[in-house]
């Protein structure tokens, strides 16, 4: 089998299985609200940090704040108390409140639709980048985590080092009709299946493509 039919065959089954597991939290935030701003928040908030943890604590935060103008209006002290279960609280709540200001002052209270413009903001990386302008405008984007990193790996797609020659690499081979699910089919996927230490390599439906699977057997 060709690349270009492998990827059609592991992305057709990958949504296929796709009901079995949860959705990750940033695309249950865009699902729900619609909302870019409450997508890079969510998004920043999950650096580092289990979904599960995310997925609560956007919640409780997005009760009390979920536009840049309400979040603003709160203390250092109490936006670091409500997130404070996700890791690193104290510099994501200075981030938030610093790019909630920003979206204020400089873009009239709307985060702006525009990857490079995204990327100036302070602690905003590709991923996120990439993340807010899929999930959030419905853009063309390739978010890369780490499971979108290990397992076109795994899978022989490519050879790669980083997460950002990964999204490098992808742009080149992975037809642009597959970009917007690209990140939600992998990261449950890896979440579930094909994890970073104990890979479920019995249960994976998509094991006759993989040539990790192949190499363990």
């Amino acid at each position: 089998m060709n690349k270009e039919k492998e990827i059609a065959e592991v992305m057709k089954i990958l949504k296929k299985n796709r009901n079995k597991f949860t959705t990750p939290v940033v695309t249950e935030v865009a699902n729900v609200t619609e909302s870019p701003y409450q997508v890079l928040i969510s998004c920043l908030l999950s650096l580092r940090t289990l979904d599960a943890t995310t997925a609560k604590v956007s919640e409780r935060l997005f009760k009390v704040a979920k536009t840049p103008r309400q979040m603003n209006k709160l203390s250092l002290r109490q936006l670091a108390k409500i997130i404070r279960p996700v890791n690193y609280y104290r510099t994501k709540s200075k981030r938030i409140r610093q790019i909630s200001k920003e979206i204020l002052q400089k873009y009239k209270g709307k985060v702006p639709d525009d990857f490079d413009t995204l990327m100036k903001f302070k602690g905003v990386g590709r991923k996120t980048a990439n993340i807010v302008m899929v999930y959030g405008f419905g853009k063309q984007g390739l978010p890369i985590d780490t499971h979108c990193h290990r397992i076109p790996n795994r899978l022989g797609w490519i050879k790669t080092k980083t997460p950002e020659q990964t999204e490098k690499e992808l742009r080149k081979i992975l037809p642009k009709t597959y970009w917007h699910d690209f990140n939600d089919l992998f990261v449950q996927f890896g979440q579930n299946i094909c994890r970073p230490a104990g890979p479920k390599c019995d249960a994976c439906p998509v094991r006759k493509c993989c040539k990790y699977q192949k190499t363990r057997s």
